[in-house]
């Protein structure tokens, strides 16, 4: 390969990882075809993008963005499959369902500003929760005191009402 082609297939990596917030890096080497396009359907389907990579491309790729990837490098051996996405625990999902046997095996992670090495952070990255559900457990979290003020009050007034009825009624 041509070292201009090279140069542009690690452009091309560089704004595909700075376009998705959160990435894993899969073992996919003892897959068979049909299980590899089971595995792509599914990526396409939940909205993650799935590239095989060579491991130098990757690095250098990495090595050019302003965020310290290291951490990655020791995991960039052996043959090696990226999935993009924006959701942090899209990739971990769907490798858990996926996953039979440590096939494809997950090697690494980056999501959540985070790094995750070797296969058993797959539970770790499942739980993570995405922006939006923080926010949204923030919020139930901040509207449940003002909630139970308001109906205290509610049947504090219908109490009220009921002894007052029940005085003017003798």
């Amino acid at each position: 390969m041509r070292k201009e082609d090279k140069n542009t297939i690690i452009e091309q990596i560089a704004d595909t990882v700075k376009e998705y917030s959160h990435f894993y890096l899969i073992d996919m080497t003892a897959m068979n075809a049909a299980k590899t396009s089971e595995l792509r359907r599914a990526c396409y389907k939940t909205g993650i993008k799935l590239l095989v990579v060579k491991n130098t491309l990757l690095h250098k790729a990495l090595s050019t963005l302003d965020i310290d990837y290291s951490p990655l490098y020791n995991s960039l051996k052996g043959s090696t499959s990226v999935m993009f996405c924006n959701a942090a625990n899209a990739p971990a999902k769907l490798l858990k369902d996926i996953t039979k046997d440590g096939i494809p095996g997950l090697k690494a992670a980056y999501a959540e500003e985070s790094f995750y090495l070797g296969a058993d952070q797959l539970d770790a990255l499942i739980s993570i929760k995405s922006k939006n559900e923080v926010i949204a457990d923030v919020i139930a979290l901040l509207q449940s005191p003002a909630k139970n003020v308001v109906s205290a009050l509610q049947s504090g007034g219908n109490t009220l009402h009921g002894v007052l009825k029940t005085l003017s009624e003798k």
